[in-house]
């Protein structure tokens, strides 16, 4: 029998343009014996701009729905994502040889690990790409790590959210992406750090593409008032989770 991990890519019609090139990055993925991907993309919208950009395979399902940012999209696709784990994939950016294969790896071979992140390149208009300084060492993340890091810096957290590959009934259990119009998968992040253990590898698994029209681009996205406000919700939520008690194991 097969085993499914989901790739969801949240899409708005301006970043519809690179969606060959993410198709690209995840037809090449070379995966564990008795795995298959699935590609499972959410319109942020209903126009007819994105079709045209849809590559020709059995394995992509396509939805549209009312505008809401790209967590609302993501959430709205989960239903139709049938595998064991979820990956997240900006339309906008690229999967690396073997990113999924080594979060397969981490989610299945790792005792008790939830989710998975790894290291990130900038992918910039010219083609160069930009590393950064200061990534954990690969290996296991214990749970409430994420958030003092977060927390000690600015509210930048130690791993990229846009890395995330996680299990599914934990990803459903803390009901999918924060419904904020940005940071929503710094909340995910969070909230899966405060109640599970998560994995990073310190091996490229994306390329993140910089490009003018990005959301993280807009001069709303570094409006002082709105970041407190949200970085307010999203440290509410880990705490509040955290103080549960509750702690998800992974079978």
């Amino acid at each position: 029998m097969t085993r499914l991990i989901s790739v969801i890519t949240a899409v708005h019609a301006p970043s519809a343009r690179f969606l060959p090139d993410a198709y690209k990055s995840l037809s090449k993925q070379q995966l564990p014996d008795g795995w298959d991907w699935q590609w499972v993309i959410q319109e942020d919208g209903e126009t007819d701009d994105v079709k045209p950009h849809l590559p020709d395979d059995p394995r992509i399902s396509f939805g549209q729905g009312r505008p809401g940012r790209a967590g609302m999209a993501r959430t709205m696709a989960l239903p139709r994502a049938e595998g064991d784990f979820v990956k997240v994939l900006d339309a906008d950016d690229q999967l690396t040889p073997g990113a999924l294969a080594r979060d397969i790896k981490a989610l299945t071979d790792m005792a008790g690990i939830s989710w998975a992140t790894s290291r990130v390149l900038d992918l910039m208009p010219d083609g160069s790409t930009v590393g950064f300084e200061g990534d954990p060492t690969e290996g296991p993340i214990g749970a409430g790590a994420v958030f003092d890091f977060w927390k000690a810096h600015d509210f930048r957290a130690p791993v990229h959210p846009a890395t995330l590959c996680v299990r599914r009934d934990l990803l459903l259990a803390l009901g999918g992406w924060m419904a904020l119009p940005a940071s929503e998968d710094t909340g995910l992040l969070l909230a899966l750090d405060s109640v599970s253990r998560g994995w990073f590898t310190s091996e490229t698994g994306l390329l993140y593409r910089k490009w003018p029209g990005q959301v993280t681009a807009a001069a709303s996205h570094v409006n002082e008032d709105e970041r407190v406000t949200r970085m307010a919700v999203v440290e509410a939520r880990a705490r509040a989770l955290a103080e549960t008690g509750w702690r998800f194991e992974a079978s």
